[in-house]
């Protein structure tokens, strides 16, 4: 929601500035702001109704300063220290930081011996060659800073999907809460589960739009009204996020929803198709066409199901409307797969402790799981060379292990000893074998090299007997980093090959993988499995963020490996270890 966003933004900008002004030396501090940054930015519920109901100590991280720090800006809108961190430098400075391929140190050498203060002298000296001269400038990272400030712009007016389900919830339950609304539903990108989404439309029918609308553009976090109308509103909320609602009537529910999903490509299509059939279609319904081609009888446009049929079409879930197909598969009277939902998601095989980088320990994890009715959880702790991250060693490992079968006691969950282990250069792992063994599940992964092509690494990553899992195998971090290249066709023909299960990634900045890809592996017979990959026990509940990608991909829960309940999945588990050691 939009105070966790800020406060998100907030905390993690004032890390930088500590680092910026070369006062690293409280490793601690600026530690702890990254950690409570990442904590908040991703609480599925609005920190000050957190704090109303239970107070800050319910959030993991939060201490007393912290919490001073939160209660001040939820009071005033500002926190004095970040305000006095930021006097001390130029204004636009801080700005540069949000660019891919830019930190704070980068920053900091570019504005002390070049003068770089915004994104005007830091495109200067990156084209004209002086950045190069710089220790650590080279051409190669003169070339990803370009790309990153591309990157930054295109995302600039966007949010990950991740970070609109709470938006979207918040908004919906206040509009449901006026009583005004009888049918409510988020259009456009949400609704198609884009991986980035721009503006927020909802469309909904009532009995008083106007009165709808003017309780819509008071919400509390509205700080500009952009229209209000009978029938139409529009606000920009806290975090600049834009947020549209349309009031239509009950027979034009249905093709307003078909219109204002989207997407374009798709409705294009749609709409030649009627035109072929002698109608034509748009937000209020489905007409037949004169004999001089205009605009007559209306037919459908009451539900989306009603529409779809008046074309001689059968409806389709929102994730399919890419224009990849479906408009002919629908007119054809082609089955559709009956595509996965997060209630079929049973395990996640994913996750990280205070073991290795996560924020949260192995019992919250645990509890949080059965909070959540997760039926199994593989805690897949770092491997060492992965320093960044406090990779587990040997003796870690032991000691969480011992851990992990004294919390199995306490909860419900089925805790899967496991680890996230780093594909080397060569592509081998970065544990030996007598130690891979003896997990119950290996994700591996990529975690360096991102300018190669990485295939060959990945598939000898594969042939290892004791891999289950590939992890986020693009590598990609949406807006901050391309994806390396690799060769999905032999990666998949592998796969199957090896009986080795691709990762599904659901972290909110991965995404990973993307649903051309998940189709074309489904094509291809590849088993995937849905991962939260979370750092935090308030991210677990990004399956739904990973069954929206799955279902983009035309997924069933027969292509999901993580969707058998758990006896059976444990099962498939040592069958596939078996075979694969067996080959």
């Amino acid at each position: 929601m939009s105070n966790n966003q800020e406060l998100s933004v907030i905390f993690d900008h004032m890390a930088d500035l500590y680092l910026l002004g070369g006062d690293d030396a409280d490793k601690y501090r600026i530690a702890s702001y990254r950690r409570i940054a990442q904590t908040i930015k991703y609480l599925p519920r609005d920190v000050a109704e957190i704090d109303q109901e239970r107070g800050l100590k319910e959030i993991p991280g939060v201490g007393p300063a912290i919490s001073e720090k939160i209660h001040e800006y939820l009071s005033t809108g500002k926190i004095k220290t970040y305000e006095e961190l930021k006097g001390k430098f130029p204004e636009t400075l801080l700005a540069l930081m949000d660019i891919p391929s830019l930190g704070p140190k980068k920053v900091q050498l570019l504005w002390k011996e070049l003068g770089v203060v915004d994104k005007t002298t830091l495109q200067k000296v990156l084209t004209d060659g002086t950045a190069e001269e710089l220790p650590g400038f080279g051409k190669k990272t003169v070339e990803n800073i370009m790309q990153g400030i591309g990157m930054e712009e295109k995302l600039k007016q966007r949010k990950l999907l991740g970070e609109m389900f709470p938006i979207e919830a918040m908004m919906r339950k206040y509009l449901q809460e006026s009583k005004l609304a009888i049918q409510l539903e988020a259009a456009g990108s949400f609704r198609r589960r884009e991986e980035t989404i721009g503006d927020l439309d909802f469309i909904a029918t009532s009995k008083k739009p106007k009165e709808l609308i003017q309780y819509f553009v008071r919400h509390p976090l509205t700080i500009k009204v952009l229209a209000e109308g009978d029938t139409k509103g529009s606000i920009i909320i806290k975090g600049d996020q834009q947020i549209d609602l349309r009031v239509v009537r009950e027979d034009e529910w249905g093709a307003a929803l078909q219109y204002f999903t989207g997407s374009k490509d798709h409705n294009v299509h749609v709409r030649t198709l009627a035109r072929d059939h002698g109608m034509t279609i748009n937000e209020y319904g489905v007409f037949k066409l004169t004999k001089k081609g205009e605009k007559g009888k209306k037919i459908a446009g009451k539900t989306e199901e009603e529409v779809y049929k008046a074309l001689g079409m059968q409806w389709m879930p929102p994730e399919m409307r890419t224009d990849t197909g479906e408009v002919e598969a629908a007119f054809k009277k082609q089955k559709f797969p009956k595509l996965i939902e997060t209630k079929d998601i049973r395990g996640d095989l994913h996750s990280h402790t205070t073991c290795s980088d996560g924020i949260h320990t192995i019992e919250q994890m645990a509890r949080k799981a059965d909070e959540l009715g997760i039926e199994y959880l593989a805690l897949t702790d770092h491997s060492p060379s992965l320093i960044v991250a406090n990779g587990c060693t040997p003796e870690k490992l032991k000691k969480k292990h011992v851990e992990m079968a004294k919390i199995q006691k306490k909860v419900k969950v089925k805790l899967l000893k496991g680890s996230e282990v780093d594909i080397l250069a060569d592509g081998s792992l970065d544990y030996p074998e007598e130690i891979l063994k003896d997990f119950d599940v290996v994700v591996a992964s990529v975690h360096s090299g991102f300018t190669k092509d990485n295939t060959e690494r990945i598939m000898k990553a594969m042939e290892n007997p004791y891999v289950n899992i590939i992890g986020h195998i693009s590598g990609r971090m949406i807006g901050t980093r391309e994806g390396y290249k690799i060769d999905y066709d032999a990666l998949f023909k592998k796969a199957v090959e090896t009986e080795t299960w691709i990762e599904i990634n659901a972290q909110p900045s991965r995404q990973d993988i993307s649903w051309d890809h998940l189709r074309r592996g489904k094509e291809m017979g590849v088993k995937f499995v849905i991962n939260t990959d979370s750092h935090s026990m308030d991210s677990l509940w990004s399956r739904e963020l990973g069954a929206a990608i799955a279902r983009r991909g035309w997924l069933t829960k027969e292509d999901v490996m993580n969707t058998l309940p758990r006896e059976k999945f444990l099962k498939a588990l040592k069958e596939q270890r078996k075979r694969k050691v067996a080959s």
